[in-house]
């Protein structure tokens, strides 16, 4: 495997007690007007930059970072506990609770470092969930949420049906075994042919470049606990976003949560020819610029 590098951007550090946790920042390029600050949230198999940070050569902005800082945003994402460069030491399982409380102390280290009133924020899969529990715990932190393969019961979900399968696992140890075939199977269980095999093999190298293990409390909590977010106390601006084909949550999940938010500043986006991992997808750009849309939209000048 080629050694993975990442460039163009700064490393920052900040700590929630004794846990030291990892964030990676890629400024807004200069001489284009400032969008605002933006926060991505990964998922349960892989560490931040290796999600949104991506490069494959001769796929132009495999980065989201990359694009969206092109386009005026600072760009932000961290590594929580258990994953990447972030602290592993701890004997617990990470859950999606302590996910959110990494991303309270991150996204106070990034109000404080940048001086923004508050963050764009972008969860996806179990990144969604902690981005909604976070934003339901401190909804005076987040603008705008998007929230992309997001699941809320689990009712009708093929990709959990078969996980639960594997629960006795998850709960009997705190990590788990990654390796590359496994990253392939993120792109082959619900519709193959939705990545290209290029973007596929550079992910897997940078997935096992930072990790060989992931931990397992967010599988036992999307297994086995939820839901574990209520729509009604998120107050943000939102918007669900949905692959065509994946299938860790149903259309009827996720309308049913989205009919529940309370802000009327919402959208629910299916994106075509997606399945799960968005922006490692052939049709990526789709998602960046549904994201792009969201976060620039002016505030309302009336609300009635």
């Amino acid at each position: 495997m080629d050694e993975v590098k990442w460039t163009g951007g700064v490393e920052h550090w900040t700590r929630k007690g004794d846990v030291k946790l990892f964030l990676w920042q890629k400024k807004a390029a200069p001489n284009v007007p400032r969008a605002g600050t933006l926060f991505f949230v990964h998922g349960s198999s892989m560490a931040s930059q290796p999600t949104f940070d991506l490069q494959v050569p001769g796929r132009p902005y495999s980065s989201a970072m990359d694009w969206f800082s092109d386009q005026g945003f600072d760009t932000w994402t961290m590594d929580n506990e258990g994953y990447g460069r972030s602290d592993k030491s701890r004997d617990i399982n990470f859950d999606i609770s302590n996910g959110a409380d990494d991303l309270a102390a991150g996204s106070q280290y990034v109000l404080q470092h940048t001086g923004a009133d508050r963050l764009l924020m972008y969860g996806i899969s179990s990144g969604a969930l902690k981005a909604a529990l976070f934003t339901q715990r401190h909804p005076e932190r987040v603008a705008r949420l998007a929230l992309d393969a997001f699941v809320w019961t689990g009712e009708g979900s093929p990709t959990l049906e078969q996980r639960r399968k594997k629960l006795p696992d998850f709960l009997a140890k705190n990590r788990r075994a990654i390796d590359r075939a496994f990253v392939h199977s993120i792109f082959q269980r619900d519709h193959p042919g939705t990545a290209d095999q290029a973007t596929v093999n550079a992910f897997a190298d940078a997935i096992l470049s930072l990790d060989d293990s992931m931990p397992t409390g967010t599988y036992v909590d999307m297994c086995s606990k939820l839901p574990l977010v209520d729509p009604r106390k998120i107050t943000v601006p939102s918007i669900i976003l949905r692959g065509e084909h994946d299938g860790i949550a149903s259309l009827d999940d996720l309308i049913a949560f989205f009919k529940l938010l309370p802000n009327m500043d919402k959208q629910f986006s299916v994106m075509a020819g997606i399945s799960h991992a968005s922006f490692q997808q052939k049709n990526y750009m789709t998602v960046y610029r549904i994201l792009h849309a969201f976060f620039t939209l002016p505030e309302p000048a009336y609300k009635g």
